[in-house]
């Protein structure tokens, strides 16, 4: 990191800090960066907030970041500044903080330079690419303890999932020990592609940053990457990471002690390396007290388990692929409850007495449907400074992100794994404490740093 930047990031930001801490009505500056996906989301929801601007877009695409300013300018009436370099956008004193939409290889390291310049940061999930990331991430945000850090697990902002969680503290299941969830997404396959020439506009140097640089292909690009390991996590680190964040804030864990994941990459010979169907068990021991988490990702035709997704009508049916089953279980001694999505719940009680047994003696416990915003929840906390009403920090989405990794982890070995949260290592497994970071380093230029 440019000392420069950093000097000029700080004094600019603090003075920012100060000024929107005196009035609620002050404009917040955002800076997008990544915008042809979930960016474009980020680029709506601020579009939409009262005193907040998106005066910046960055993205290494000049005819994705041209269209998403044509875009804003349109729904705004503001025309935002462009930018290619990230770190360009760090110099601009005028931006209080920074929206990071980018692939998952990039997360941590842009959190961390934007913390180093002063910025509040908003980082899509997962916040991290590899363990290592997890732990940096977290003691970066704990340094530069002046600025915010949200992470992009929105269910965390969902009022449906936040009283299912309340409800689920308040014993309405009795004791909670078990859940699972659920990421059952139709997934076609990517097809293999041949290395080609880098697209006209597109900075595919800055685009793979801290991944080793691999002739570019079409498969290595556009939301593709994800099936990829030198950048992307699999589903359980795309989709998944909304589920595993649910699973662990309403079991009420931190850390696991034991891993085991098993799968595959089935049905199709593509370019694919991420498993497209995995199972993973996670046990913990919280505070003395054992629980236990599984997770399933399928990425073809599936059931609905517990309810979850049903209620697809012929006439949908027919438009094309049904089978998506997004949720979570947890069952505890006096029933199940199921979450869909980010905003809905419903339970199914116990037996109505005590000793009765048998499903007939089940009844539908309550519902809720609404939800919620984690950008605005992310704003209005960079407005206020008080943490507490934060709904999404860092210092939750990591744990939840180290859930992915240690289950790659333990698939990528075959083998089950235990992991020991005070010395971030998997006792006595060398192998699977050196698959805690990047294999064979990052790219001169794009470290993560060991000293944040």
């Amino acid at each position: 990191m440019n000392r420069r930047i950093f000097m000029m990031g700080a004094a600019a930001a603090g003075a920012a800090s100060a000024s929107r801490m005196q009035s609620a009505n002050d404009t917040v500056r955002v800076a997008v960066v990544g915008v042809r996906g979930q960016g474009g989301s980020h680029c709506v929801q601020y579009g939409r907030m009262k005193n907040v601007e998106v005066a910046a877009i960055c993205d290494i695409d000049d005819k994705v970041r041209e269209n998403r300013i044509a875009l804003v300018e349109k729904a705004t009436g503001k025309k935002p500044a462009g930018f290619v370099e990230f770190r360009k956008v760090l110099e601009d004193k005028t931006i209080d903080a920074v929206s990071i939409a980018t692939p998952n290889h990039w997360h941590t390291l842009q959190t961390i330079w934007a913390l180093q310049a002063g910025k509040d940061v908003y980082v899509e999930k997962p916040c991290s690419y590899n363990m290592f990331e997890a732990k940096q991430i977290v003691a970066a945000a704990k340094k530069y303890n002046k600025q915010i850090v949200q992470h992009g697990t929105n269910s965390r902002s969902g009022a449906g999932v936040m009283e299912a969680v309340q409800k689920m503290r308040d014993g309405l299941i009795g004791d909670v020990y078990m859940t699972r969830g659920l990421c059952f997404k139709w997934r076609d396959t990517i097809g293999r592609a041949a290395p080609s020439p880098v697209p006209a506009g597109v900075n595919y140097d800055l685009w793979t940053g801290p991944a080793p640089l691999k002739p570019f292909t079409e498969n290595r690009y556009h939301y593709k990457w994800h099936w990829l390991w030198d950048f992307g996590n699999g589903d359980l680190g795309n989709q998944g990471i909304h589920e595993l964040d649910i699973c662990r804030w309403g079991l009420g864990v931190t850390y696991p002690t034991k891993v085991t994941a098993i799968g595959g990459h089935f049905m199709f010979d593509d370019d694919q390396e991420t498993p497209n169907t995995l199972t993973a068990l996670y046990e913990f021991n919280d505070g003395g007290k054992k629980k236990m988490m599984e997770f399933a990702v399928r990425h073809w035709m599936s059931n609905h388990e517990a309810g979850i997704d049903e209620g697809k009508t012929k006439a949908e049916f027919e438009k094309g692929p049904v089978g998506n089953t997004i949720g979570n279980v947890f069952y505890g001694s006096k029933g199940y409850l199921a979450v869909e999505g980010y905003d809905t719940y419903w339970s199914v009680l116990g037996p109505k007495k005590e000793g009765e047994r048998g499903r007939n003696m089940q009844e539908p416990g309550p519902s809720l449907n609404h939800g919620g915003s984690n950008w605005q929840n992310f704003i209005d906390v960079v407005r206020s400074r008080d943490r507490s009403k934060q709904n999404a920090p860092i210092e939750e989405g990591a744990p939840s992100t180290a859930l992915i990794h240690l289950a790659n982890i333990s698939y990528q070995l075959g083998r089950t794994i235990n992991f020991d949260a005070k010395t971030w290592t998997c006792p006595g497994d060398k192998e699977a404490t050196a698959l805690f970071t990047r294999k064979g380093g990052y790219r001169k230029g794009f470290v993560v740093p060991e000293k944040v």
